[in-house]
């Protein structure tokens, strides 16, 4: 008989223990480059970090195959504060977060989601399908691909 498995999740009260990258002053910023620049202009920051971002990590996922990316993804995404796991289920495999640190950034610019996942499928050279669940004050989003 197998172990049973414990599943952790954050209410959002407790988000505010998780490390958060993204702030008011963040926030602030990104409508000051809204007024400045214009509407598209916040969009176009927030595609040039993700691209940057994207860069940094190629150097640092190292793989032979979708797995192994897969799984030192989700070991950095971790560190970073997303409470991020490789696993497999019925469905295939897929990476797990259980948190954002982007939080209030995702609420105010959907686009991060979009770029979220373009990043994972350069970053593991497939497709990538983003799906992510938000119900009372919990957040989980799944990478889901094929390995």
């Amino acid at each position: 008989m197998g172990r049973p498995e414990m599943v952790y999740r954050l209410t959002r009260r407790a988000h505010d223990l998780f490390q958060a990258d993204s702030n008011r002053f963040t926030l602030e910023l990104l409508q000051s480059v809204h007024e400045i620049y214009g509407p598209n202009a916040p969009e176009k920051l927030l595609y040039n970090v993700f691209q940057r971002k994207c860069a940094s990590l190629k150097e640092k996922i190292k793989g032979t195959t979708v797995t192994d990316r897969a799984k030192a993804l989700a070991r950095i995404r971790d560190a970073e504060g997303y409470m991020s796991e490789f696993r497999i289920d019925e469905s295939g495999p897929l990476i797990l977060e259980c948190h954002s640190p982007l939080q209030d950034l995702l609420d105010k610019y959907p686009i991060i989601g979009r770029l979220e996942q373009e990043m994972f499928e350069q970053l593991l050279g497939t497709r990538i399908r983003r799906e992510e669940t938000r119900h009372s004050g919990l957040y989980e989003c799944a990478f889901y691909f094929d390995a």
